[in-house]
């Protein structure tokens, strides 16, 4: 059964950072793209950034990118994410998965950014 177990959120003023860790067991991590993705209230579940499982090619939603970076970790199958000068609109539970989703949600961990 595969496992996603995101970790990291908490409350963090504008212009804070976080880092979100997303442990992943039961399938073969090394070989899939993987992605962070967000749903704030009331919005639909989004993806703001991708890694490729070849080559290490990241991508970024518009509204991250020069904010966010992503890094995976095959050895230790984690994907992370590093977010920087974080504001209100970032404010969201944050998942891991597949690029494209092929498993089911973890948890998520809760992003809230507010002064």
């Amino acid at each position: 059964q595969v496992q996603l177990v995101e970790s990291g959120g908490g409350l963090v003023q504008p212009g804070g950072s976080l880092r979100l860790s997303c442990a992943a067991s039961s399938f073969t991590f090394s070989r899939s793209d993987m992605g962070w993705f967000r749903q704030a209230p009331g919005k639909e579940r989004e993806l703001v950034a991708a890694v490729r499982w070849l080559g290490g090619f990241k991508d970024y939603s518009d509204s991250v990118k020069g904010r966010f970076t992503i890094s995976r970790d095959n050895a230790k199958k984690t994907v992370s994410l590093q977010m920087n000068s974080l504001e209100p609109e970032d404010t969201a539970v944050y998942y891991c998965n597949s690029n494209p989703p092929r498993y089911d949600w973890g948890q998520g961990t809760q992003v809230t950014v507010s002064s």
